[in-house]
């Protein structure tokens, strides 16, 4: 090899953020990656869900997320979340902050024929409602 040589640096230069086994990803499965940004105070996308699991970084800000049969909770710039994405229902994934903006990217897995993110109507959220984890009052 020919000019400066290669560093050490590359040998400490990892910080494993987050593990998870996410549940079987099929054949043909697709994957997205998005940086999704939400003015302060923004309550983010309505109840939905993701069909595969869903991977995700906050880069700036505070996010509220609620994910179904989980309390809410508060993830911060330079923490990760997840979800297992199938029927499970996302409450909530917006800026918990009113004095800045939020700015996260997230890693969808999806299977063949399913679109990322459906959203979920009020009947299914009534439907639902002795699943979602009691929330702070």
């Amino acid at each position: 090899m020919t000019g400066k040589p290669r560093s050490d640096a590359w040998k400490t230069a990892l910080t494993v953020v987050q593990e998870a086994e996410p549940p079987y990803i099929p054949e043909g499965a697709h994957a997205t990656t998005l940086v999704i940004e939400y003015p302060p105070g923004d309550p983010g996308a309505p109840p939905h869900r993701h069909f595969g699991p869903a991977f995700g970084y906050v880069l700036e800000g505070e996010m509220l997320l609620e994910l179904e049969g989980e309390p809410e909770r508060i993830v911060r710039a330079g923490e990760a979340f997840w979800e297992p994405g199938g029927d499970v229902i996302h409450y909530q994934d917006g800026n918990a902050r009113d004095d800045v903006r939020l700015r996260f990217t997230v890693t969808m897995l999806c299977e063949p024929g399913k679109p990322m993110l459906v959203l979920v109507d009020e009947e299914e959220l009534a439907q639902r409602e002795d699943r979602r984890a009691p929330r702070p009052s």
